[in-house]
């Protein structure tokens, strides 16, 4: 064998593997080139083309005839062509050499596309275009379903169809479609911190979470009087009392929390306190809003019905139901015609100088979307005018839910009151609307007394008896002679008020405030009853996809339907019973109904529950609880959430059974403290992993209901029309507009015993509303309320401070101590047990009885002066038609016979003193916040 020298045979080598390892390049070089094109096309195809379409086609393209600077990127042979700059526009494979990527790049100050600043596209966006350039800018045809790694760029969703191939083709990342996908049912997790501790399944997977972020202790269980002051308001919004802390804490049997469970649940505050949160999500007032903010006479009924509902433990599933078709499920129940207002709560109005089908229109988007956001979860809106831009929610599906509510129509229907409804109060606040009516019709009959003889005066001098008999220059308007421009203004005002108290009359009648399916019937807001017609058959109004929303220019006609992304619903996927709703006005809605409360709704069980826990820990397991979607939050705890949902259909969708799970838990039962609090604050701030109770602030309500209870005042009686409570003065008398006019004030209840009522009975207007609440985040009634926003901020605290309500409860209270106990010490350690749940330190003892004792030397050297409510109120309008300032007296007729609160001057100095103290502890923490 030839021998070779070193080098040589190194040089050989090298050859050798250079030639082989060159041919595995080579090979694995076209592989991964053919890799990089399927991946262009699929960037091309899911996201450059609708991406090209929403910010460029607009000038370079949609009109050929008018192409800004002669660029055309409708296909790529035109945007292979040099625009009018001379510029190469695409050159494949070389992107930095192509125009159209130093124009998106915005690096070239002559040329940056698109050329407004927000229309900008993001370095993601750049990126894409980058990419598809280097890889030689394929472009498969449109509608051509490009193949690629579904796990990095998204998986397909079947639906009913885009408006597009590139929207019905287009992936998303599974994460977002979490929602849309069957409950996982999984199991109970074993791996936790303390299996010993596990009594109950919620713990295991709070636990689970827990160890898994490293966390190794538990939080401890709370002391019994923090148990149940945070049991009772959480099922009741009302504190315990003294003497059922005292028996709670001195309960030692084995099952005494479970006792106290079953008595919350049972009492009839319950369904008072769930009806508020449910009262949020739909949205509820007593009027209707915008410029027509009459009065609703009859929905009291639904909020009443809500109650009655709650306390029942009415299967969700079934609630469900009645609101969305009760009318159609039972047509010979009664009940069933006050559920559905359900689907009438939004703002609304249509007048003589509205347009019916744009107000019509209005109507049909707000319920489509108002169903989604309380029931599924799901914001539809944006898919009025477009494919969604997020969620697998085409427009069409959009329309389709939208043709289940075409037959549907307002109505005021006849419906008895019920034996367990309210109407005690109908004999005395009729007259006083009566009495309301007769002082109106005394000043129109006055005005047209005037205006009359002034008008027989003017014929008279005439010598004629008919204006008609006058030629035509000497012809006066008929209804304004003899009238100033300030009486033709309170005329109409009157006028006004004469409508607004005959709507208040319908409050005595027996409807409710209802719909029926079937032709319209030429509904007005202006009437104050809108009968049901004789006839309901006719021609079903046919929906058709409004594109951009626009009613000008509709497209496709629809047929009733459902979310098809949804699990089982997709007519194109499987026949079920939801491909095809009727498409007759009847039972429309029924077939609705019977897909959203289905077990094999994905979004329905999920959503109730999650709300269910935002009721008790004041954040639910998904933090937007009326977006499920992709924009919407991501389940802290998911394998949870699924386990619950289906934990609850398996018991019957019963809320009270749900609730007792929640608060049996260890979670739910552990204190607001943790051994290892500075560890949490850095792995996990905003306590999403329940590791101890979350502290929230008293709602609204339950801060003003909490203050009557303790203080004596509250009345308990339920349900019945609204009742108006003592709100801060200035805002009660601020005139509020109505069609043009002014309403008549904002007047109190007469009796302490009416306003002192519930806030839940507090009649609710959409155009005036209570700062007292307002302060503390009481949401308002045009759009569904997911999650209350609870800010911290000064007004709150001059609101506590200073506001008349306030101190009245504070004078009260002290009273009410002084005639519980005679001794100072003694009345306030009863003051502590009846704010707080619990007995004063010695310290916080001696604090208080100094404080009244300082307050008390005070009051004895400052004596209040009396002072009296108005009777009357100086009203300003300036006039719609002429600009001119008109000003009139109005009268306070309530507040003639206005009976008040115990008022400073009917007290001795160590009362008001006592009350100085009472408000000092209204305003603390510890009341104001569940721990």
């Amino acid at each position: 064998m030839p021998q070779f020298p070193a080098y040589r045979f190194l040089t050989l080598m090298l050859w050798a593997l250079g030639v082989g390892f060159g041919l595995t390049v080579n090979g694995k070089a076209e592989e991964k080139t053919a890799e990089k094109v399927r991946r262009a096309e699929a960037v091309f195809a899911v996201k450059l083309r609708p991406l090209f379409k929403d910010k460029c086609l607009g000038c370079h393209g949609d009109d050929p005839q008018e192409l800004e600077g002669g660029l055309d990127l409708r296909s790529r042979e035109a945007m292979l062509k040099n625009g009018n700059s001379g510029d190469t526009v695409l050159k494949p494979g070389e992107p930095e050499k192509s125009l159209l990527l130093r124009s998106v790049r915005y690096t070239d100050n002559d040329l940056k596309m698109p050329p407004k600043a927000s229309n900008k596209l993001t370095e993601e966006e750049v990126e894409w275009v980058r990419e598809w350039i280097a890889a030689g800018a394929p472009w498969p045809e449109e509608g051509k379903v490009v193949e690629w790694d579904y796990g990095a760029e998204g998986v397909p969703v079947v639906t009913s169809g885009g408006r597009s191939a590139d929207w019905t083709n287009r992936r998303y990342q599974p994460e977002a479609l979490w929602a849309y996908q069957p409950l996982a049912h999984p199991n109970v997790p074993q791996d936790v911190l303390d299996p010993a501790a596990i009594k109950n399944p919620i713990d295991a997977f709070i636990q689970s979470r827990q160890k898994s972020k490293k966390l190794t202790q538990l939080s401890p269980a709370a002391d019994r009087e923090t148990l149940i002051r945070r049991a009772t308001i959480s099922l009741t919004g009302l504190p315990p009392t003294p003497q059922e802390v005292t028996e709670f804490v001195n309960n030692q049997a084995p099952d005494a929390y479970s006792q106290l469970l079953d008595r919350l649940l049972a009492s009839p505050h319950y369904g008072e306190q769930m009806a508020r949160h449910w009262l949020d999500v739909v949205r509820y007032a007593d009027t209707s809003g915008f410029s027509n903010d009459y009065e609703r006479p009859n929905a009291w009924r639904y909020r009443d019905y809500v109650i009655r509902s709650w306390n029942a433990d009415k299967p969700f599933d079934r609630f469900i139901m009645e609101q969305l078709a009760g009318d159609e499920l039972e047509p010979k129940n009664p009940e069933m015609l006050i559920a559905v207002g359900f689907l009438r709560m939004g703002p609304w109005e249509h007048t003589g100088m509205t347009v019916a089908a744009v107000t019509r229109q209005q109507y049909l988007d707000d319920v489509t979307n108002h169903v989604g956001v309380t029931l599924l979860g799901q914001a539809l809106r944006c898919a009025a005018c477009h494919d969604h831009k997020f969620d697998p929610v085409p427009t069409r599906d959009y329309y389709r839910i939208q043709a289940v509510f075409a037959s549907t129509q307002f109505a005021e229907r006849k419906v008895p009151y019920f034996p367990q409804e309210n109407i005690t109060s109908f004999a005395r606040t009729e007259e006083l609307t009566q009495q309301r009516l007769r002082d109106t019709d005394r000043v129109l009959e006055e005005l047209t007394k005037k205006n009359q003889d002034a008008l027989a005066a003017y014929l008279k001098e005439q010598g004629v008896k008919r204006l008609e008999d006058l030629p035509e220059e000497k012809r006066v308007r008929r209804d304004s002679l003899g009238l100033t421009y300030q009486e033709l203004t309170i005329r109409k005002v009157y006028q006004k008020r004469r409508s607004y108290f005959e709507r208040e009359m319908q409050r005595y009648e027996p409807f409710a405030f209802s719909l029926y399916s079937g032709p319209p019937n030429q509904y007005t807001s202006v009437k104050a009853v809108n009968s049901m017609p004789a006839n309901r058959q006719g021609a079903v109004p046919v929906v058709h996809i409004l594109p951009g929303g626009s009613l000008e220019s509709p497209a496709d006609a629809v047929t009733p339907g459902v979310l098809s992304a949804v699990f089982a619903s997709n007519d194109t996927v499987q026949a079920t019973a939801w491909n095809h709703l009727p498409e007759t006005t009847e039972n429309r809605r029924l077939a609705f109904a019977r897909w959203v409360a289905s077990p094999q709704n994905t979004l329905t069980a999920r959503v109730i529950v999650n709300r269910v826990w935002q009721w008790n820990f004041g954040r639910g397991l998904v933090s937007t609880p009326n977006n499920f979607g992709k924009m919407g939050g991501r389940p802290s705890h998911p394998e949870l959430l699924d386990w619950l949902a289906g934990w609850f259909i398996e018991n019957g969708w019963s809320v009270k059974k749900l609730q007792r799970l929640i608060m049996t838990s260890a979670t739910f039962q552990q204190s607001d403290q943790h051994p290892q609090r500075e560890m949490l604050q850095q792995i996990d701030s905003r306590n999403e992993l329940l590791a101890y109770f979350p502290p929230r602030r008293l709602a609204a309500e339950e801060i003003r209901d909490s203050m009557l209870a303790i203080t004596g005042e509250w009345n308990d009686e339920q349900g019945g029309p609204g009742v108006f409570p003592e709100i801060n003065w200035e805002v009660a008398f601020q005139p509020r507009h109505i069609m043009g006019s002014v309403a008549p004030a904002y007047q109190p209840s007469p009796t302490p015993a009416e306003r002192n009522r519930r806030t839940i009975y507090a009649f609710r207007f959409r155009t005036l509303s209570d700062p007292l609440l307002d302060v503390f985040n009481r949401p308002g009634s045009e759009i569904s309320c997911e999650r209350r926003d609870e800010t911290t901020v000064a007004p709150q605290a001059f609101a506590l401070l200073n506001s008349h309500f306030v101190h009245h409860r504070s004078l009260s209270f002290a009273a009410q101590l002084q005639r519980s106990s005679p001794e100072l010490s003694g009345q306030i350690h009863l003051a502590a047990q009846l704010v707080y749940g619990r007995r004063f330190t010695p310290e916080e003892h001696a604090d208080c009885l100094a404080h009244v004792q300082k307050m008390t030397a005070f009051h004895r050297q400052h004596v209040p002066q009396k002072t009296e409510l108005p009777t009357k109120v100086t009203r300003h309008m300036v006039e719609e038609m002429t600009g001119l300032d008109v000003s009139w007296e109005e009268e306070l007729e309530v507040l003639k016979k206005y009976q008040p609160d115990l008022m400073p001057w009917d007290v001795s100095a160590e009362t008001r003193a006592l009350a100085d103290l009472c408000l000092v502890l209204f305003n603390s923490n510890e009341f104001l916040y569940l721990r």
